[in-house]
């Protein structure tokens, strides 16, 4: 993969000292993938979800002192009429 055209797709400028220092990181990531791409894995299970929780979630809590803050604003009187 050539981290130039890479950086030209994304609208990235980069010096050249940079792009051959990205280049040689990509190139080590890319062969630990292909390291694991040679692993026998026929055996294993796969494992998508470990601690078997599912959708856990909080409660709803209105916190009016968070969501409507005050300090360093000005009340003032209204001027616009309800219709």
């Amino acid at each position: 993969m050539d981290v130039k055209k890479v950086a030209k797709l994304a609208n990235l400028l980069i010096s050249d000292d940079m792009a051959q220092k990205l280049q040689k990181d990509l190139d080590a990531t890319v062969g630990l993938v292909d390291e694991l791409a040679k692993l026998d894995l026929q055996n294993v299970v796969p494992t998508s979800q470990v601690t078997g929780l599912t959708n856990i979630m909080r409660d709803d809590v209105i916190d009016t002192t968070r969501i409507l803050p005050t300090t360093g604003y000005f009340k003032v009187k209204a001027i616009f009429n309800e219709s």
